[in-house]
């Protein structure tokens, strides 16, 4: 892979601009929705047009944001360690661990621990059990590569996806209704408390990804470019890893595995862009968290007063994409 590098007046120019669409979507998507809402009078606080449009739609629309943008940094940052612009922030098996998590917890019947939904615990611990799981496996003494840390994932991936399909098989009706609705992805209001939290926690490990892009690129090119360039691959690998399993695991515990975000989102801004990670990791973060606030409010109104699973809608437009995206790659093998 060669990377063409941008000059630093372009990456602020294509930063900002992606910053104000986001921006111009956080403003219009929560007056989006079935209901209507006067905004003069939300803004005056009162009733039921505050409530809706600041705790049922404010609170959601920022949780999209916050997974969207998180997830296609984390969609950039597993394409550049695999070098593999099919990688997606799920690749390495972190959103079936969290799954797995979150079934078991719906299978055994566990409403809330310290305090939290105990879906999201156990989703989070998941994801955190595999992230560890898969370094153990792919870890070769002080070295790690990408080659086996993808195998690794792959392998672990399809236990948790069986062991997943055991406990649905064992869980009651309602208890499989509840898991099929979680493994669909889905984004709700949350209590701003939990949303601060999660952001606390999200964000500067994002802003850690951006900051690194120079890094990212070397690795892109591959281990032994990187190496030969002063830069500890191994070690960039595994604070790589980390870092974008860590947002993974988060978002989707809170979430829901919303899949294709990862993969869109990057790889249409690569087209666009360029594969420079100086430019392509921040404008993925704005464009990402816009795409799926779009999404949500598209979910909420297009069969109102339903509503369909957002990691539904991502699917439907995300499935085409990778069909076309794994056409194009058949073409240019062959060119």
């Amino acid at each position: 892979m060669v990377i063409s590098l941008v000059s630093r007046r372009r990456v602020w120019r294509a930063s900002v601009l992606s910053a104000l669409f986001m921006l111009a979507v956080a403003c219009a998507a929560p007056l989006t929705g079935p209901a209507r809402v006067d905004l003069g009078r939300a803004l005056a606080g009162l009733s039921p047009d505050f409530e809706i449009l600041i705790y049922a739609r404010l609170s959601r629309v920022l949780l999209a944001l916050l997974a969207g943008g998180s997830l296609a940094v984390a969609g950039v940052l597993f394409q550049a360690l695999l070098r593999d612009a099919l990688a997606t922030p799920y690749t390495l098996g972190i959103s079936s661990g969290a799954s797995l998590g979150a079934v078991l917890a719906i299978t055994l019947g566990l409403q809330t621990f310290g305090g939290y939904p105990a879906v999201w615990v156990s989703a989070f611990a998941g994801a955190g059990v595999v992230l560890f799981l898969v370094l153990g496996i792919a870890a070769e003494g002080r070295r790690l590569s990408s080659f086996t840390l993808l195998l690794a994932g792959i392998t672990i991936n399809s236990i948790c996806l069986a062991m997943i399909l055991f406990l649905q098989n064992l869980a009651s009706f309602a208890q499989s209704f509840a898991i099929v609705r979680w493994l669909m992805g889905d984004i709700g209001p949350v209590e701003f408390r939990t949303l601060g939290m999660v952001a606390a926690a999200v964000l500067p490990v994002t802003g850690f990804v951006v900051l690194r892009a120079r890094e990212w690129n070397l690795l892109a090119v591959g281990e032994e470019w990187a190496a030969a360039r002063g830069v500890a691959a191994s070690r960039l690998i595994l604070l790589g890893y980390f870092a974008g399993s860590f947002i993974a695991g988060s978002i989707t515990a809170i979430t829901g595995p919303v899949g294709f975000v990862g993969l869109i989102v990057p790889h249409a801004l690569r087209i666009r862009l360029g594969a420079d990670h100086r430019l392509l990791a921040p404008c993925s973060f704005f464009v990402g968290a816009a795409f799926l606030a779009l999404c949500d409010a598209l979910a909420r109104t297009v069969l109102a007063p339903a509503e369909i699973p957002v990691g539904v809608l991502t699917a439907l437009v995300g499935g085409p994409f990778f069909i076309w995206l794994l056409r194009s790659r058949r073409r240019s093998l062959w060119m």
